[in-house]
């Protein structure tokens, strides 16, 4: 549905939908300036109250709380999929206008069979220690704008043993955390990052010591081996192969494996 369904009217379906399992709610103009619809974190805390089936929840909205995360957690311990897009990007509580880590915490720590987590909303590296420690069944992770450090990544990549698929776009990660982790990888479906600090250095570097991943360097603003190897990459996209590098890229992806490595260099 989208939001025009307003809080009002997921209160409604809270009352009379008991046999629900699957909540997404989009929104009907995410640009929009100044929204001319009533969504927000009451919505969701009372389907999480009125629908004892529901697993798995796909909610737009522009305004969250700590206390409603918290309260959701409790409500739903059986949940699998909880993504959460708070359309500003970096939105506090706007209660408190605290990092919404204790919130995600609560719900990584509650949904022991959590699968799928997108975050949303200001969040530091704290919360990324609370899925480490909790998200042991987490499979596929999205992330943007979150996180202060690669103590974030690494949190991640150490303490979440069934992650398969992890996408993060707009973070401050960079090198250490995925040169540490480089095992874990191999481990992995895929790992896509897009505007972060990961150097061009690096990236050859995972090629070389990765034999058995694909990793691939995507940089549509030109070769990025005409920069300093310090230079953050625009995308990059790891995977596994056991049929070595693909041969139908466009010019502005790079494989970097040891062939080309050596030719880089």
């Amino acid at each position: 549905m989208l939001d025009y369904i307003e809080d009002v009217g997921l209160e409604a379906l809270a009352a009379c939908c008991k046999d629900l399992t699957e909540l997404r709610v989009f929104p009907s103009d995410p640009f929009a300036a100044e929204p001319n619809v009533s969504l927000t974190e009451r919505g969701l805390v009372s389907v999480s109250e009125g629908c004892p089936k529901l697993q798995s929840v796909l909610y737009f909205c522009r305004q969250m709380t700590n206390a409603a995360l918290v309260t959701v957690a409790k409500n739903r311990p059986s949940m699998t999929c909880f993504r959460l897009c708070i359309i500003e990007p970096q939105a506090p509580d706007y209660q408190t206008l605290q990092p919404l880590d204790l919130g995600f915490g609560a719900i990584v720590e509650n949904y022991k069979d959590l699968r799928r987590l997108s975050l949303s909303g200001l969040l530091t590296d704290r919360v990324f220690e609370y899925i480490g420690t909790y998200g042991k069944k987490i499979e596929m992770l999205s992330v943007a704008f979150a996180g202060d450090s690669d103590l974030g990544l690494h949190h991640v990549l150490s303490g979440c043993e069934r992650l398969c698929k992890l996408e993060i776009r707009d973070c401050s990660f960079g090198d250490k955390a995925l040169l540490a982790n480089a095992a874990k990888l191999e481990t992995m479906r895929s790992l896509w990052m897009s505007s972060c600090s990961v150097s061009f250095g690096a990236c050859k570097l995972l090629g070389q010591k990765m034999p058995r991943l694909n990793v691939e360097v995507i940089d549509e603003r030109g070769p990025p081996e005409s920069r300093p190897e310090s230079c953050p990459v625009e995308k990059l996209y790891i995977y596994r192969t056991i049929a070595g590098p693909r041969l139908d890229m466009p010019g502005f992806v790079r494989t970097m494996d040891a062939d080309s490595v050596s030719r880089f260099c």
